[in-house]
């Protein structure tokens, strides 16, 4: 199998601020991030990046004699995948004029890197081709439930699960997959609309009820009493606890306790304190409009429910209230009574009452403790990229220029 390389294209910038401290492929959806699809799909055991400068560090490049290069938006269906594996040099797969895939040497990459004009490609249109596609913020929570059903599938292929303690009451457990080591104790779990899928050494607590579409991953948490409605998807490492609509947590992050949050996405080091709710619907029920980057705008997003995308390493305290729609930065710390802004900018602290700056050297000591308690490092590599997120973002925070 040739070299497998995910790039980044200008869906990265839409899908800003998740992306601002990883490539796209690094993204969850459905059960796996974009780049372990691939593995999985591909069957091989590594994967590299084209991906912003300032990444390259945590997400190095490998480049070999044989290429194949492949949007990191797309996320792999089985008649894809065929259709990658049969690329010969120097082809590609279009869609629309969107580049899906191509098969490059080892000079033509370089070429395609350098932004230097590369040989013609032979094209062949995939429009046909049933695949599911991230092109912007809330998709990541719309296309859920197809993709946790795809990794699931793919998961379990030819598996047993583990069994599921009498304790609990089981609605169709035919779909639905434990991992060795996961521990569900007096929980219902009702697979009838989607499976469920527990992962290794994952824990549901007693009285928690599921209903599929839902993924809980390795090492991750439902406390007690939580009502979790799919589809959703819980990262590794992380805890829900309230009541969770269609949401998805990257992983290393808490949604511990009471409190709603729906159609949702939260990143990793991420915290909603006590009875933090976010609104996912508004009152007059019209279409939802959400912050873009790109544009530096609010846009519409076709939806009606829409609630929180909160980047890596923010906070919010207890009884915090977002509004729907709401876009929250990398590392910010939001707290205080009444609804923030519905746009706070990366390294924002503060609330309804107004923000200020979050300086660096607080943000960075807080995230040096947050990783600790995970027995992961803070390095000076994690330092460098929220750094430069720092210097990228200041434009965002109005109230510098002010002073």
């Amino acid at each position: 199998m040739p070299n497998i390389i995910l790039f980044d294209d200008d869906v990265r910038e839409r899908l800003l601020p998740l992306t601002y401290t990883r490539p796209v492929g690094e993204l969850r959806v459905g059960i796996l991030t974009i780049k372990e699809k691939w593995r999985h799909h591909l069957k091989v055991d590594n994967i590299s990046y084209i991906t912003q400068d300032y990444l390259v560090d945590k997400f190095p490049i490998q480049i070999e004699e044989d290429n194949i290069v492949i949007n990191g938006s797309v996320l792999p269906s089985p008649e894809l995948v065929q259709l990658i594996q049969e690329l010969s040099p120097n082809e590609a797969l279009l869609k629309d004029g969107e580049l899906i895939a191509t098969r490059l040497d080892e000079n033509q990459f370089e070429h395609l890197i350098n932004n230097e004009e590369i040989e013609e490609l032979g094209g062949f249109d995939v429009v046909n081709t049933p695949f599911l596609k991230i092109n912007n913020l809330w998709d990541i929570f719309k296309i859920n439930g197809e993709a946790i059903q795809e990794d699931y599938d793919l998961l379990t292929k030819n598996k047993i699960s583990a069994p599921i303690s009498s304790s609990n009451r089981v609605i169709a457990p035919e779909n639905i997959f434990v991992e060795e080591g996961a521990i569900i104790e007096c929980a219902i779990l009702n697979a009838t609309e989607g499976p469920i899928f527990i992962g290794k050494n994952a824990l549901v607590m007693e009285g928690a009820m599921i209903r599929g579409a839902f993924a809980l991953c390795d090492h991750s948490v439902v406390k007690m009493g939580a009502k979790v409605y799919g589809p959703t998807t819980v990262g590794p490492h992380s805890k829900i606890g309230g009541e969770v609509v269609n949401s998805v947590i990257m992983g290393y992050s808490n949604k511990g306790h009471e409190g709603y949050m729906g159609n949702s996405v939260l990143g990793e080091w991420c915290n909603l304190g006590a009875d933090t709710n976010t609104s996912n619907l508004r009152n007059n029920y019209s279409n939802v409009k959400i912050w873009d980057y790109p544009s530096e705008r609010f846009v519409p997003t076709g939806i009606k429910f829409c609630g929180l995308i909160m980047a890596d390493h923010s906070k919010a305290g207890i009884n915090t209230m977002f509004n729907t729609g709401t876009v929250v930065g990398v590392s910010t710390n939001v707290f205080g009574a009444g609804y923030p802004r519905n746009f706070i900018p990366s390294f924002s602290w503060g609330g309804s009452k107004g923000l200020r700056t979050y300086k660096t050297d607080k943000a960075f000591d807080t995230a040096e403790k947050v990783m600790a308690r995970r027995k992961i490092e803070f390095d000076e590599i994690e330092r460098k990229i929220l750094k430069k997120v720092f210097e990228l973002t200041s434009g965002n925070r109005s109230w510098e220029s002010s002073k």
